[in-house]
């Protein structure tokens, strides 16, 4: 599943008349970019949800055939990420599943990420597997970070007026059963998360390569010079 239901406000003015899915960095729009790496990565479908400006995104999403696209329509109310996914739930199916925020972007390193992902991903012990970029080295990312990695991979949130050296890369492996509890309506998945680290249930795999920060438009060129300079 592709998340690509969101407002962009701080990607504006390119987000005044099309979702932030449809901006471009060095020439292919970040959902483009989502979805090639899902097809690399042996993805036959993806189910992608719309709110803001979804007639836009739909019509592009056309002209893709891999992966095969299934649009989870929220044009009548926007449910958060985790209520997105719920929505959705019915066409994800009851096996494990990729979720990628359509806005995730990074340079590869050896291997892909997301065949790393599902190479590391254990459903007997794993509700959760999220990708995880350093701190420190993320192009474009000012932020205190998200989790600490434990003992066998298992994470640890943040707490209040900390700092951490990992920070959410925004694709993950998700496991059904982790929303099984879910409340109706719009919900952040960090509730979904939460719950996951309370049952010893949520793990991280740290990205190979340079993840990317693109919120706004002044990041887009600094994510296109990292790009360019990455192929020479």
């Amino acid at each position: 599943m592709v998340l690509a239901a969101g407002f962009g406000k701080r990607m504006l003015p390119l987000t005044q008349s099309m979702p932030k899915p449809m901006v471009k960095v060095d020439g292919v729009t970040l959902i483009d970019r989502v979805l090639d790496r899902l097809a690399l990565a042996g993805a036959k479908r993806a189910v992608v949800n719309v709110h803001y400006c979804g007639g836009v995104l739909i019509e592009h999403l056309k002209g893709r055939r891999s992966p095969r696209i299934e649009i989870s329509d929220e044009r009548d109310v926007l449910l958060d990420t985790g209520g997105g996914v719920v929505r959705a739930l019915p066409m994800l199916g009851a096996r494990p599943f990729f979720l990628v925020n359509s806005d995730s972007i990074w340079i590869e390193g050896t291997s892909p990420n997301l065949s790393r992902l599902a190479a590391a991903y254990d459903e007997s012990r794993m509700d959760a597997l999220l990708l995880l970029a350093p701190t420190a080295g993320a192009l474009g990312y000012a932020g205190a970070g998200d989790f600490a990695i434990g003992p066998e991979g298992k994470l640890i949130k943040r707490g209040e007026r900390e700092t951490a050296p990992f920070v959410y890369a925004g694709a993950s492996i998700l496991h059904p059963r982790l929303f099984a509890d879910a409340p109706h309506g719009a919900f952040s998945l960090l509730r979904s998360f939460e719950k996951a680290e309370a049952q010893s249930r949520l793990f991280g795999l740290q990205l190979d390569g340079m993840w990317m920060h693109v919120g706004t438009p002044d990041a887009i060129r600094d994510a296109e010079d990292a790009i360019r300079k990455s192929s020479e």
